[in-house]
Parts: structure tokens; sequence; C-alpha cells
């Protein structure tokens, strides 16, 4: 069983991986560096999406070159962590939110590999359930498991960013019923469908999305937050590679 996790703001590296060795992966859209090891006897890589300066934007990771470069590898099972805010007024900083649904307000962004050009032409992949329900259920056993509180039932909606979403866009979000915003769950779930690479993915919850707090939202309080639950959000992901990897 090889698993991958790819993970953005915070999520710079992963201790718990043992003989880690980050490889250059050469792909038709690019290349991507993942770091591989292992993690209670499975092989997992481990791929962070803006780079280990944070030095690449949600509308310019190439997610195409990084999916492709996991299935290449070899990745059956991919596990997602994004850092959002929450629009659910009961998710407060620190929250964990298994994601089920995304709305896509993003634009301009590589978001297929149907694109014509490849052997195959154009094709047309079935969304309905893009989340993995195994992958699902190994998460929320293992929070359980931690006593670890892991909200179920999200809607992702995603934005180009780097800014953060306005308040009458939040408002809207309110409104279609959304849980969670952010600026990187798409194209990355969508394309691993397309690569039929099993995807799920945890939203770690930074701050209450823009005109639900009189704060305004900085990337420094997104860091610290994301620091102060990224242990919690490691320890989910142990124990559901622990259920996986059995």
């Amino acid at each position: 069983m090889k698993i991958a996790i790819i993970a953005g703001t915070g999520f710079y590296n992963l201790p718990a991986l043992e003989g880690q060795s980050p490889t250059t992966v050469d792909t038709a859209y690019g290349q991507a560096v993942i770091t591989t090891g292992k993690w209670h006897g499975a092989e997992v890589a481990f791929l962070t999406r803006h780079g280990v300066n944070h030095t690449v934007p949600p509308s310019q990771v190439n997610y195409r070159a990084n999916i492709q470069a996991l299935k290449n590898w070899g990745a059956e099972l991919v596990i997602g962590v994004n850092v959002v805010g929450g629009v659910d007024k009961k998710l407060k900083p620190g929250a964990l939110q298994l994601v089920d649904d995304f709305i896509d307000f993003t634009h301009g962004r590589a978001d297929t590999f149907f694109d014509g050009v490849q052997e195959g032409g154009v094709q047309h992949i079935d969304m309905t359930y893009i989340y993995d329900k195994k992958i699902q259920t190994a998460l929320a056993k293992s929070a359980k498991k931690a006593d670890i509180k892991l909200h179920e039932g999200g809607i992702y909606a995603v934005y180009n960013g780097p800014r953060f979403e306005s308040p009458a866009e939040i408002r809207m979000c309110a409104m279609l019923g959304v849980t969670v915003v952010g600026m990187t769950g798409v194209p990355e779930a969508t394309l691993a469908r397309e690569a039929g690479l099993r995807y799920a993915a945890i939203a770690a919850v930074a701050n209450p999305a823009a005109g639900l707090s009189k704060e305004e939202i900085s990337h420094e309080g997104v860091g610290e937050v994301i620091k102060g639950c990224a242990g919690n959000v490691i320890t989910i992901i142990d124990g559901a590679i622990k259920i996986l990897a059995s």
C-alpha cells in the first residue's frame, strides 16, 4: 500500500517519516518534489504544495505535476491537508473538518488532464463521490481513538487566492451551505479523481472567514493557529495510516 500526503501552509515536513528521501520527479506537466519514506511500515510520499519556503501561491501550484508525480510513484491513496477559513460559525480556529463536497470558484488554473492534447481525447469524469469513504472512515476512527474532534460533512468553497475572500463572498458561501473556504482544494481533488487516485481531505480551520469576526485576517495569524493544531492533524493521519496499512 502506497499512501501520499499533500499539505500546504504550516506543513513543510513530516518528522514521523522514516528514512526520508527527497526526489525530484519529471512529469509531462513539469517537475514535482516528493519526499518518500516509511510510516508504520507503509510506503509514504509527502508533497508540500507551496514549496518548503512557501514561495508558490495557490493559483500557481502545479497541481497536474504534483498529482502525476504521485501517480508515477505508485500512490494508491492520497490524504490532503488544507488550511481554511471557517464559514460555519461552530468551527473555531483550530477546528478540524473532513471535506465531503466542494464548490469551485477558481479560474485560470490548469485543472484537467483531459484537455484534448493527450491520447484518448477529452473525457468527462463523475464527481459524485470525489472524497474516498475508506480514507474518511480511517481518519474519523483515528480522531475518535485520539479523542480529537473531527467534524464531518464539510463543503469546501475554493477561491484563487492568495488574497483572502471578501465579506460579500463569504455571505454568498453561507447561503450556499458552505462550511469552509480555502485556496487549494481544487483542482487537486479533481485531478486525483481523473488520475484514478483515491483521495480525502482534512481542512484545518485557521480563522473565521471574512466578516465573521471583528479582527482582520493575517498570514501571520493563520500561521500561529496552524502551529497549534498541526499536532492534532498529524496524530489523526498517524492513526489513519495504521488502519489503512493493516
